[in-house]
């Protein structure tokens, strides 16, 4: 199933992990080991975001996935199940179909 997975890194801790250098190379680490499809970085209630989206197997990857950001920056992580837009349209005839 493909996931973004939101990663919110307070100011204080992510400040550190630019000053010590930490910042670009646990995202890095991260997004190579998810084989992220694409990843999008913004600013969301005033902390530095990312939106990272992925194939997940199953729910046992949850863990691995949140760790790197929950240790190395505090971060809040939060999971959301996506689809592109060709399987929406394919969901939506099936409810079309069932209802």
């Amino acid at each position: 199933m493909r996931v973004m997975m939101t990663v919110q890194i307070p100011t204080e801790a992510g400040n550190a992990a630019l000053k010590d250098g930490s910042l670009p190379q646990i995202v890095g680490n991260a997004l190579e080991a998810l084989k992220a499809e694409a990843a999008y970085f913004t600013s969301t209630d005033g902390m530095r975001t990312g939106l990272i989206f992925f194939e997940m197997a199953d729910s046992s990857e949850i863990p691995p996935a949140a760790e790197p950001f929950f240790q190395g920056l505090n971060a809040k992580i939060t999971f959301s199940p996506v689809m592109t837009a060709d399987e929406m349209r394919a969901g939506v005839g099936k409810a079309m179909a069932a209802a």
